[in-house]
């Protein structure tokens, strides 16, 4: 037979699963960490790339930052203009 008592099973149960559920948060934790730094470093380096293309091409960074705003605002007020019609239809 079973030599514990209902209340002291239930207990090792808990116990049991908020061990595993600390295990797996850790690991979770810990694979975070190592993608944070993972992105940390391409980031770092994609500045890097970036700030010497900038300084090599400055001209052409200027215009390419440019069209690149053009572009953002002209989407920005079609999807504006785009809600003012469709306000005044509903």
């Amino acid at each position: 037979m079973n030599d514990l008592h209902p209340l002291d099973s239930t207990r090792k149960l808990a116990s049991d699963a908020l061990e595993r559920a600390s295990s797996s948060m850790k690991d979770l934790r810990s694979g975070m960490s190592d993608r944070a730094s993972a992105a940390q470093r391409y980031m770092g380096e994609y500045a890097s790339v970036g700030k010497n293309y900038v300084s090599e091409h400055p001209l052409k960074s200027a215009l390419i930052a440019a069209a690149v705003g053009a572009a953002v605002a002209g989407l920005v007020l079609a999807m504006r203009h785009r809600r003012d019609i469709q306000d005044r239809y509903f």
